[in-house]
């Protein structure tokens, strides 16, 4: 039978191309739906290289390089915002993609050469599998440290705060709650696990880190947003007052918020032909403002188009709208939606991302700012914030 490494060394970019549109095209690996060719490709290249080395009978052991690249590619999988299923599902169709480039060199040897080759093979691919998730793991583990470290600097503001701001404490500490239990639960079951054994199941470490992650974002957004709210009421919040190129500042926001539109197959619809040029204002507070109003509107839109429109309306002044086709609010709950831990709806339809906060944050800044935002929606139709500044300011 042929050397299986000179084999696929041969081959190494048709396995590439083939595996990148697997990845691609397969519905179980979501994180690679907003990724470039190169992106995806990642080090596949030189991992592929390293194993071909190894399964080669000519060629020097690599196990060194395999490692290295292995390690690599879980970083930046980690980057990338993949989960761990997602890697073990791509080194799955690599493995499927590997085999079937090899099949004419297969086919050459006897039943016992075959077998000893998908053997090497799979041993292989396997401790490429591991050393990439061990990478990955550890880049999650190095998130929740960053997050708890956050975390600390943020309760040490909020305490300051508590201070001489005790209105809604009793609410806040009831939404603090179930974050944090999950996040004392998982963290306590994580470690229970890794001192009782030395060799602990990774999948249930990678669910128990992704919920910590996923509670930790949760309760440092509603955090971030408390203190917010109480910078305001306390008329500590200074704007930093500058010309600003409006568009390239509205596009930034956009791209940021994209994947998240795309994950839930929304079209974003940016219409900035009629927008000034430049404006005063506080470049910070305008990127809240927008970044605010658009993710309410991916929140609450399950189908349909996210419409930002930047115009001047007057002489002297100029406009944010943001129009989406979600549920729509009631005129009922029209009335409070810009007040603090306000929420739409019945509590049976509360979404658990919503805090109430987001829309009260966009309220105060507009009024700093000396504008005005408007509400124009309909149940089951969508809603339309439109939000006016003056083009020169003198907040």
């Amino acid at each position: 039978m042929k050397d299986l490494g000179k084999a696929l060394l041969s081959k190494i970019d048709s396995v590439i191309e083939d595996w990148v549109e697997a990845v691609c095209r397969d519905e179980e690996i979501e994180s690679s739906k907003k990724l470039t060719y190169e992106s995806v490709c990642n080090s596949l290249p030189l991992v592929l290289n390293a194993v071909a080395s190894l399964l080669s009978e000519s060629i020097t052991n690599q196990s060194k390089q395999v490692e290295k690249n292995s390690l690599e590619h879980g970083l930046v999988r980690a980057e990338q915002g993949y989960d761990a299923a997602e890697i073990v599902h791509e080194y799955r169709l690599l493995r499927q993609v590997i085999f079937v480039a090899l099949e004419s060199e297969l086919l050459t040897g006897s039943a016992a050469d075959v077998l000893q080759a998908v053997r090497a093979i799979d041993a292989v691919l396997d401790e490429v599998i591991f050393l990439s998730l061990e990478s990955y793991i550890a880049a999650q583990l190095q998130k929740v440290e960053q997050m708890q470290a956050q975390l600390i600097l943020t309760n040490q503001e909020l305490n300051r705060l508590v201070q001489s701001q005790k209105d809604n404490l009793s609410y806040l500490a009831h939404e603090f709650k179930n974050p944090l239990n999950s996040i004392i639960g998982f963290s306590s079951v994580l470690l229970q696990q890794k001192t009782k054994s030395q060799k602990p199941n990774s999948s249930l470490d990678f669910q128990l880190i992704e919920k910590m992650l996923s509670n930790g974002k949760q309760l440092l957004q509603l955090v971030n947003n408390a203190l917010e709210i109480s910078r305001y009421e306390a008329g500590k919040i200074e704007l930093n007052l500058k010309p600003v190129e409006i568009c390239p500042l509205i596009q930034t926001v956009i791209d940021a918020l994209e994947p998240s539109a795309r994950q839930k197959n929304l079209d974003f619809v940016i219409d900035l032909n009629q927008a000034p040029q430049q404006v005063l204002t506080d470049p910070l507070r305008v990127q809240q403002i927008i970044t605010n109003l658009v993710s309410n509107a991916i929140r609450y839109t399950e189908t349909g188009t996210i419409t930002i429109i930047c115009q001047c309306c007057e002489s002297d002044a100029w406009q944010l709208i943001v129009i989406d086709t979600g549920k729509g609010i009631s005129p009922a709950d029209q009335e409070n939606i810009f007040q603090p831990y306000f929420r739409a709806g019945s509590q049976e339809t509360y979404l658990p991302e919503s805090t109430g906060l987001g829309l009260a944050i966009v309220a105060q800044l507009v009024n700093l700012l000396s504008g005005k935002i408007e509400l124009i929606s309909e149940l089951g139709q969508g809603s339309t914030f439109t939000v006016t500044f003056p083009l020169s300011s003198d907040c």
